[in-house]
């Protein structure tokens, strides 16, 4: 693969074996292993703090120590870290990475994080790669919710692990089979990164990225179908992952072909409200069934206002208007106190005859 095909910022490196890429990860699951110690999990250290970073035990220092490329051994003795070791990085240091396997992520459920962590505090550290041709900043590896919620409850800083693993594809990989085991990687998100691997060349074809992931030509392709939908249908879908996996998600791109966006935010709209399985998804699609639509897309009209509504400075949810006689609330993470004293004040204003 050549230099050009990374984005900036990353070097190429020779592709990782299945060794290595087991080793990689070992390497993370150990830094992981540390940290769960209450006694080290105390030691949130101040960052370039050398009097801090000695108060963790030697072990750390020498977790998988001979594998560490040049680069990150080079930042360790700059900064004076040692793997393992948690520290605090502000949050305006911290920017996604061009090889994240992530791509969507739901509004409410980085609402509703944003509220636990401003009751709770961030209890567990992100994963970050130190963006060594600009100092100072940082690539998330693993944690993209927390520091969206991090940002949403305003916050200014983050707790951090730095890690060292590879770059480029080989990241993107990692970061995939820790996704696929907590299974918060989803097939719209494999559609749009696949997509765009493929067209910035980073692989030449569908048969070598299902090589290069290990993977069957035809999931790639499916993907890859999927890829075709406009992002809002693809939005729609994220939000209930649950029920659209890549078999219902590809009846749905095949649809859109045939009757566009409308009819398909509709048919989604049915697949949720009635429950359909995917071989009745795929009847409507092939003309067995009829997906009833109305005239009037369900749910789609455009809200006139919004208004975006806060507690303790955290957004919990927002208020819409439609038309000249409609309303909408929507609101999550709130207390069942605060919840039934909203309820009751709801109640009263729509029984007040004034």
């Amino acid at each position: 693969m050549k230099p050009s095909q990374f984005a900036k910022g990353f070097q190429a490196r020779p592709d990782s074996t299945s060794s290595e890429k087991r080793t990689a990860l070992d390497r993370l699951n150990a830094i992981d292993g540390l940290v769960q110690n209450p006694l080290q999990n105390a030691n949130i250290a101040a960052f370039k703090s050398p009097a801090a970073a000695a108060s963790l035990p030697n072990d750390a220092e020498h977790v998988d120590a001979a594998n560490e490329t040049i680069e990150y051994r080079t930042w360790r003795a700059e900064h004076g870290y040692r793997p393992g070791q948690i520290i605090e990085l502000p949050l305006k240091a911290i920017k996604p990475s061009p090889f994240n396997p992530r791509y969507f992520y739901v509004k409410s459920s980085i609402a509703e994080l944003a509220v636990n962590l401003a009751k709770q505090g961030q209890q567990q550290a992100i994963h970050v790669i130190p963006d060594y041709d600009n100092p100072g900043s940082y690539f998330v590896s693993d944690g993209g919710r927390r520091v969206r919620a991090l940002k949403e409850a305003n916050k200014e800083t983050v707790k951090a692990l730095v890690v060292d693993l590879p770059i480029g594809i080989q990241s993107y990989k990692l970061g995939y089979d820790l996704n696929v085991q907590r299974d918060s990687q989803t097939v719209f998100d494999n559609a749009v990164v696949w997509r765009r691997f493929l067209d910035e060349k980073h692989f030449q074809s569908q048969k070598e990225l299902a090589e290069h992931l290990g993977l069957d030509e035809s999931t790639i392709a499916v993907a890859l179908s999927i890829a075709k939908l406009p992002e809002t249908v693809m939005q729609e879908m994220v939000a209930r992952a649950d029920r659209f996996g890549s078999n219902m998600a590809y009846q749905v791109g095949r649809y859109h072909a045939a009757r566009g966006t409308e009819s398909t935010l509709r048919l989604i709209n049915k697949i949720l409200s009635d429950d359909l399985s995917t071989r009745q998804v795929a009847d409507i699609v092939k003309g067995r069934a009829t997906a009833q639509e109305s005239a009037k897309p369900a749910g789609r009209q455009r809200y006139a206002q919004r208004l975006d509504i806060k507690l303790g400075g955290v957004s919990v949810g927002d208020l819409k208007s439609y038309g000249d006689d409609r309303l909408e609330l929507k609101l999550r993470g709130l207390s069942r106190e605060k919840r039934d004293e909203i309820l009751r004040q709801i109640e009263q204003m729509l029984s007040d005859p004034s």
